[in-house]
């Protein structure tokens, strides 16, 4: 059997490269060894061999990471797939960059930061038509093997969606302390009252404790939202201050500017394969490229946009000191 004509990193790179076709083909073209190199069928057969899952992206980010420092910070985007027939992991999910419900992937991320660095060290993909599993499902799968590789972060921060009764108690279990946003519909008592929805009660600006209904004593702020809706913030550390509740609300942010540069820089979005395989496949090398960009980042401190754009820059000075495309004019 001949050797494997390319590889993950091959295609890792590739990925940073390039700047707009993120296909195969693409690929084949662009590679260092121009005809003498893999043909974009090459490229196809490594997608449906590697794998490329949350395992592989951990091995690379462990040692990136502090174990016992920082946030963990939990959601999930959908990646567009506005156009795709009869593609697998295809549904139709909310979008948060749409304001609707479009037809995508959705990818869970369980992103790791301390304030300054965005650093992916797990992911899922949501196919509960062929898995079973719900996202409150792999929720709770990130969190127990964060645990296992060792994690013991400061806060794990997370979206309204995943505060379910299950997801707190676990976190609880762990002994680990969470931030996260509530529906203004939730169940909390704070006095003894009984229970009523969260947003009928008062909640002074230094923030107040208060029973969740079948949790336990929690602390909530209330908050206006960008577009002027009132939102609640639930943490179980009883003593937060509203400055640092206000702090780590901030830094829970980095997952959305992570999931714009995963989009942006790396193609994740572009894989126009139809089988599951090679799509969790791009999806895994993707992210292991946006890896790449943000450790080079945090030693430099050069963006995601101008690491890309000196790529390309790069290429345009070496074909203007010899251009190609000329007319060439009779003199005579």
């Amino acid at each position: 059997m001949n050797p494997p004509k390319c590889n993950d990193h091959d295609y890792i790179q590739f990925l940073i490269a390039s700047q707009h076709a993120f296909t195969a083909t693409e690929a084949a073209k662009t590679h260092p060894a121009g005809e003498e190199g893999p043909a974009h069928d090459a490229y196809t057969r490594l997608l449906y061999r590697t794998q490329s899952d949350g395992t592989t992206l951990w091995q690379e980010v462990k040692s990136l990471i502090a174990l016992p420092e920082g946030m963990l910070v939990l959601d999930d985007s959908t990646l567009d797939k506005p156009y795709a027939q009869q593609m697998d992991l295809v549904s139709y999910h909310w979008s948060g960059k749409h304001q609707a419900v479009v037809k995508g992937i959705n990818l869970l991320s369980l992103l790791w930061t301390d304030g300054q660095a965005r650093l992916p060290c797990d992911f899922r993909i949501y196919n509960k038509k062929e898995d079973g599993l719900s996202k409150n499902d792999h929720f709770r799968a990130m969190v127990r093997q964060a645990k296992q590789r060792g994690f013991e972060p400061e806060l794990v921060a997370f979206d309204s969606w995943y505060a379910s009764l299950k997801n707190l108690k676990l976190l609880r279990r762990l002994q680990w302390s969470w931030l996260c946003r509530l529906q203004k519909d939730r169940q909390v008592d704070p006095d003894g009252q009984g229970n009523r929805q969260i947003q009928a009660i008062h909640i002074p600006r230094y923030g107040r404790q208060v029973h969740l209904k079948g949790y336990g004593w929690v602390k909530v702020f209330r908050t206006v939202g960008r577009n002027g809706d009132a939102e609640y913030w639930a943490t179980s550390q009883l003593m937060m201050p509203i400055e640092q509740m206000a702090e780590d609300a901030l830094d829970a942010w980095q997952i959305e500017v992570y999931h714009r540069g995963l989009k942006q820089f790396t193609g994740i979005e572009k894989s126009q394969h139809r089988k599951e395989k090679p799509q969790r496949n791009h999806i895994g090398l993707a992210l292991r490229a946006f890896l790449r960009l943000e450790v080079h980042r945090l030693r430099t401190g050069i963006s995601w946009f101008e690491a890309k754009g000196n790529i390309i820059r790069d290429a345009v000075r070496s074909y203007l000191a010899d251009p190609a495309y000329t007319l060439s004019v009779s003199t005579a």
